[in-house]
């Protein structure tokens, strides 16, 4: 995936956004995520021959023994559940076991790991002239915090969370590789006339609700706003119905929306999705079970769909 060039003037912007360098999380050196990238790196080429410990403990410079651990901290896996998990055979057969998981979801009542889905998310869209105006006269408040998938940056109104995106690497991969300031430059230009304001204190507590599984409850939900085409926010709906655990595929989503050749469509409104992991675009992949493309790179997508098998094991046991 090609990453986006941004145009010096939205670079410039985002740069002028930016607080001093000391108002911002430090990253503990060898944190879970940076070790976990790096072994996903490694599995990406190397998936087929199903890598023992020991040859994916040596990828990430570390220990078998320091790996196992790893991944029971990081996710609530071993190495080769965390393997299997991320495997094209596992994801033909979540494909297999979700069919019509889109029309079910909220009809038969789901139960046990099913209960996770959605974060319990409660949405709404903002009208098309606010979003046709390119965010004029919106406010939002953004800030960068640290997240079981590396530095997450949090975009939110008065009415909710809007943005979710990441500093990703060239581990990473994605659309969006660089710093903070192309992070930030990445949302700037879906909302250009939007008045960014530096907040953290502001979505600090955004960031503790959708990475703690402990604080996704039904009598608490989360609140999200989505900002885009009338096209963009009915498919950005759909994914709000697919549950953890689960996956579906582009054609699935344009069916389910009542455009069922629109397939490509779909595609690139799901990668313009805006509020990664919440607005689950990483849990559609494609008819054959491979996982394709993803806005903030494959190796975060496989990431969260491993770390979100932890989190459905863990509801089962």
């Amino acid at each position: 995936m090609t990453p986006t060039r941004f145009s010096n003037a939205v670079l410039a912007r985002a740069a002028q956004s930016m607080p001093a360098e000391a108002d911002f999380p430090v990253a503990a050196p060898g944190s879970d995520y940076d070790t976990v990238r790096r072994i996903l790196a490694y599995i990406t080429h190397n998936w087929r021959e199903q890598p023992t410990i020991e040859a994916i403990a040596d990828a990430a410079g570390a220990t078998p023994t320091d790996v196992h651990h790893l991944f029971r901290r990081w996710c609530g896996l071993t190495p080769k559940a965390f393997l299997q998990a991320i495997t094209l055979d596992n994801a033909k057969g979540l494909l297999a076991s979700s069919a019509s998981i889109l029309d079910t979801s909220y009809e038969v009542g789901l139960s046990g790991p099913g209960r996770l889905h959605d974060l319990f998310v409660t949405h709404e869209a903002m009208s098309p002239g606010e979003w046709k105006t390119g965010g004029e006269g919106l406010r939002l408040s953004y800030g960068f915090h640290e997240s079981p998938f590396g530095e997450a940056l949090i975009v939110v109104t008065d009415r909710g969370l809007a943005g979710l995106g990441w500093v990703s690497t060239s581990v990473d991969g994605g659309k969006v590789v660089g710093g903070r300031a192309e992070a930030l430059a990445d949302m700037m230009r879906r909302w250009p006339h939007a008045d960014y304001r530096f907040d953290p204190a502001s979505t600090r507590a955004y960031a503790g609700r959708i990475f703690d599984p402990n604080a996704w409850a039904s009598e608490t939900p989360l609140r999200v706003v989505l900002i885009g085409t009338d096209f963009e926010v009915r498919v950005w709906e759909t994914l709000l119905r697919i549950p953890v655990g689960c996956a579906t595929t582009y054609g699935e989503v344009a069916s389910h929306i009542g455009k069922p050749t629109a397939a490509r469509a779909v595609g690139a409104a799901v990668g313009k999705n805006p509020i990664s992991f919440v607005v689950p675009c990483h849990r559609v992949i494609g008819k054959s079970g491979a996982l394709t493309g993803y806005h903030w790179g494959l190796t975060r997508k496989r990431a969260i769909l491993g770390w979100e098998a932890g989190q459905t094991a863990g509801e089962a046991a």
